[in-house]
Formats: structure tokens, sequence, C-alpha cells
């Protein structure tokens, strides 16, 4: 489906949201060495799990606010919130006042905007697009966002630094912009019968009480349940690219030379090369994230789900033993190989496991491996204080092969599973 014939509620969303995606990976990548700074790693790691927690909660009435009020009300109000959040954060780390604590705050309310805001843009896609249409319209969007991913920490890289203050408020500014711009531009798409047939009785409070309660079919499935906790483990070392490795280079790399000729040379600082390692992930996934899931496609699913968390365990490990520049990008190829592996199989996996009429549960079920994962991994910064970064990583590197582990007993629970109904018969 070619985008000039898209729906324009998609036409305005992807345009307004690379400008907000490439500006917010502008400094993103930056504020964890800005709070472990600020707060000492310790109390950084305990302040940003306890972020997460917030967003785990909108996450949960993300769903339920897109039917009851409407996509486009809940797209607009996000983004407004969002937009004000990063304004009164610029003005927390501007020249003039340092307050780091009003600076967290705003850092949670933008997570907590943006939670509310995810359910409802992937809802509206579903509204406007047919069946067959969804998936290459998703994976526009999902190219947008990486694209941003290899532009803004780049930019960010130059600018941050020096400018971290005028990038916040540019943030701002652009996410008040994309507000207006689905306001007066784009339609509500949600069917009434959607709004009016939410399952809770209205309560505000009810829809979290009836997602908790259908988290629980993980505890009857037991190759589920499997896939769940592996997924969750290894979360450990890829939820690391935004939590540990920015703070771990802002350390360890110290105006290193990348490449010199004659007289000239380029360096980079520590914030510069976190910033070129992401960027570095988000060019390999966009360039290879179709090839590699077409060449994964010729392997077992169980192979490749191990294999995928045995070089999650080798870069990770890796990253904790070198300090030079070029050995810290070569560990990222390999983490980002590690990542592409399993991404164009995943939902694939899920919908074959899941019986039919509960596929829409499971699937939302499996996003518990990035919710909890996501909560758990800034637990590695206080790690780094008490053990070192070396036995950090090497942790890490432990708790992705016992994912590799789990996925093993998974597909041999899940064979088994398969092949009773043979042997009954």
């Amino acid at each position: 489906m070619r985008i000039r014939d898209w729906d324009r509620n998609l036409k305005v969303r992807l345009f307004g949201e690379a400008a907000m995606n490439i500006t917010f990976w502008m400094f993103f990548p930056f504020l964890i060495i800005y709070f472990a700074e600020a707060f000492g790693k310790e109390k950084a790691g305990f302040l940003l799990v306890l972020s997460q927690l917030f967003s785990v909660a909108a996450n949960l009435m993300g769903g339920y606010c897109a039917d009851r009020f409407g996509r486009k009300r809940m797209m607009v109000l996000s983004a407004f919130g969002q937009g004000a959040a990063f304004l009164i954060f610029s003005l927390a780390v501007s020249p003039w006042m340092e307050l780091p604590a009003l600076a967290f705050i705003c850092f949670t309310i933008v997570g907590v905007f943006g939670a509310f805001y995810w359910p409802a843009s992937q809802a509206m896609v579903a509204d406007v697009v047919d069946e067959k249409n969804r998936s290459s319209v998703f994976a526009v969007f999902y190219t947008s966002i990486n694209i941003a991913v290899v532009i803004g920490p780049i930019l960010g890289a130059l600018f941050y630094v020096n400018y971290r203050f005028q990038l916040l408020v540019a943030a701002g500014l652009v996410c008040i912009l994309l507000s207006i711009l689905l306001s007066r531009m784009t339609r509500e798409t949600a069917p009434d019968s959607a709004r009016q047939n939410i399952g809770t009785n209205g309560r505000w409070y009810g829809v979290i009480v009836k997602q908790v309660r259908d988290y629980g079919i993980i505890f009857k499935d037991r190759t589920f349940l499997l896939f769940i906790v592996a997924g969750i483990l290894s979360a450990q070392t890829f939820m690391q690219l935004d939590m540990l490795i920015p703070v771990y280079t802002k350390d360890i790399v110290d105006n290193q030379t990348l490449f010199h000729m004659g007289s000239w040379h380029l360096s980079v600082s520590g914030e510069q090369a976190f910033g070129l390692l992401l960027a570095e992930n988000g060019l390999l996934v966009a360039l290879f994230t179709i090839a590699v899931t077409k060449w994964m496609g010729s392997f077992r699913e169980s192979r490749v789900f191990i294999l995928s968390s045995v070089f999650y365990a080798a870069a990770i490990t890796l990253f904790g033993q070198v300090s030079f520049m070029w050995g810290l990008i070569f560990a990222m190829a390999v983490f980002t190989f590690a990542e592409l592996m399993t991404a164009g199989i995943q939902q694939n996996f899920i919908s074959k496991i899941a019986p039919e009429h509960m596929r829409g549960q499971y699937f939302a079920a499996a996003s518990l491996r990035y919710t909890i994962g996501k909560t758990i991994a800034p637990i590695a910064i206080p790690f780094s204080v008490w053990f070192g970064y070396q036995w950090t990583f090497f942790i890490l590197g432990l708790l992705a092969l016992l994912s590799a582990l789990l996925y093993f007993t998974m597909f041999s629970q899940y064979k088994k599973s398969e092949t009773l109904p043979a042997e009954a018969s």
C-alpha cells in the first residue's frame, strides 16, 4: 500500500511523529547519564524503576481511554501533555536553574503521556486500514522510528552537551505542533460501539482489574509462561541500551580518536560515543531487518530464539570487557544482530501457540516481556556501583544464557504438546 493512498490521518501522523521522534532521540539517550550524575547511580536506578511503574499503569489504562474517549482525543491530549512536560523539563535544566527532581518528574510525565498515546495510535491504524495492508503500514511507521533513532543520536551527540535546554524546548514545541495538527487535520476513527461497549461498566479502574485477570492465562499455559519468563530475562540485556550502556560509555570513553588522517582526526567523548553506538543500532535495524528476518525464516524457530539469546549474552559480556571505541562498535553490531534474529518471528510464534478464541489475550499478555523487563532493567545501574561494570555485564550475560535455556525447555514442551493429540489417536 503506497503512502499516497493512505488515509489522511496516517499521513499527518507519519510526518508529525517523524519530526517528534527525531527531536526526542536527540536528547533521550543522554538523560540516563544526566540522572546518574544528578542523583548518583544507585538512586537514579531505583527512580527509573519507579518511573517505569507509572508508565506500566498508564499503559494498562491506555487502551481503555482510547475506546472510551476516542483515538483522536487521546492522541491530541497526550501529544500536548508531552509538549508541556518537555517545556517545564527545559526550565528545570536551563542555564538559569538546575532542578533535577523537577526534571525527573517531567521525565516521568512524558513517559506516562507516551504510554497513553501508543494504544490510541495503534488502534487508529486498525480503524482505517484493511487487514491485508496493516502489516505494510505498521512497517513504514517502524522504519520511520528507526530512521529517527539513526538521525537523532548523531545530532544529539553534536548538540546535547552545549544545547540541552534548546533541544528540550524544541521537543516541547514539536509535540505541541503535532497536537495542533492532529486536532485540526485528523478525524475520530473509533467506532461508536467500541466507546459504548468497553466491558468495565464505565468504571476507570475496571480495565486494570480486567487486564490483570486476563494476564492470569500465562499461568495456565506452561509453554507461554516459559516464553514470557525467557522474554523478561532476555529483555534485561537489550533494555540496557537505554539504561546501563549510556552510563558506561560516559565513564570509560574519554576523547578517543576514531579516525586519524594526517593532521585531521575525529575524536569522541563518552556522550558522543553513545550517540554513535545508538545510531549504529538504528541504522543496522533500518537496513537489515527485512533481510535478516527472511534469512531466519530458513531455520527452525527454536534454534533462532536460543541463538538470539546466546548472541545477546556474547554482546553484553563483550561490552564489559572492552573500553576502546572500535571494540564497542563491534559489540553493538553483535548486539543488533541478536535483536534482528527474532524481530520478525516473535509475533508469528505467539499466534501459533495461542488458541484462536484467546489470541487477543495472548498478544496482550505477551507485552509483559517488555513492560516487566523495562521496569526491572534500571536496577543494573546501582548494580554497577555495587559490583563494578565487568561483573554487572557478566551477570546480564548469564541472564541471557538462562533465557536461552528456558527457550530450549519451552520448545521441548511445545513439541510434546503438539505430538500428544497424535499419540492419543
